[in-house]
């Protein structure tokens, strides 16, 4: 059986809790094999799978930041049996292609989103289509977000974009600050067709495009689709899971 790996960021929070998993890990049986504790906060967890994703292994993550929405909360006391009993649930990213102005190509994953942003004072100029079908002939606004369902309740939300089922086989597609169409609110596609984006005006209004935290200047089209052939594993606590914590979210959206 393969032991348990324990991996935190470097604030000293992070590294007294890896002090007392560790203890606990040493003296007590895991039953589960291949787990990888993560102990942070949701942008290391997402750092940490996107440098395994080519591993077999099973991510715990335990919160020792702000929101921690992809992680779970730290108890010492139970971290043990919390493993032993955690429920498992597999998210697949987003891949995105980027050509830029010197047409080179450039590749990366997105588990939350991938974002396409003005990168000057002036509005970016978008073309959007969901395979072959036009979703909008131009947007002139901040940019326009691409979520998947576990990102959904992250940036997405933030620009008043839709809550997702994590089951829905869905991306959202928002606009960020939109110009013009003012109005519009963005649309639900399913996640088996390519999100192509194209800007309009590549020297006036230069765009980057971000995957989670990764960016890429000057881009003048955007490919994004889902990747299912990469599938992240990741352990709850009973009663936490991910879904509930989008269902929560949906259901405070609906009363705020």
């Amino acid at each position: 059986m393969s032991r348990v790996q324990i991996i935190s960021d470097k604030n000293q929070r992070s590294l007294k809790m890896k002090s007392l998993i560790q203890r606990k890990i040493n003296h007590n049986k895991v039953k589960k094999s291949n787990i990888v504790i993560v102990i942070g906060g949701d942008g290391f967890m997402l750092q940490t799978l996107k440098k395994n994703k080519k591993l077999k292994k099973f991510f715990y993550g335990v919160n020792s930041g702000n929101y921690g929405f992809l992680m779970n909360k730290f108890s010492s006391k139970n971290i043990v049996n919390n493993l032993n009993k955690a429920k498992m649930i597999t998210i697949s990213p987003l891949e995105m292609y980027v050509k830029n102005n010197k047409n080179q190509t450039k590749k990366h994953i997105a588990i939350n989103e991938v974002s396409i942003l003005r990168q000057s004072r002036q509005a970016a100029s978008l073309l959007i289509k969901h395979g072959s079908k036009q979703i909008i002939k131009e947007l002139v606004a901040d940019g326009v977000l691409v979520s998947t369902p576990a990102g959904s309740t992250a940036y997405n939300l933030s620009v008043h974009g839709p809550i997702l089922n994590l089951n829905s086989k869905k991306l959202s597609i928002s606009p960020i600050s939109p110009f013009r169409p003012r109005r519009w609110k963005g649309k639900i596609v399913k996640d088996q067709l390519k999100i192509i984006i194209k800007n309009l005006n590549p020297k006036k209004r230069p765009i980057s495009a971000v995957a989670d935290n990764i960016e890429v200047r000057n881009a003048k089209n955007i490919i994004i689709k889902i990747n299912k052939k990469i599938g992240f594993n990741l352990l709850y606590d009973q009663n936490k899971s991910l879904q509930k914590k989008i269902k929560i979210e949906q259901l405070r959206k609906e009363t705020n």
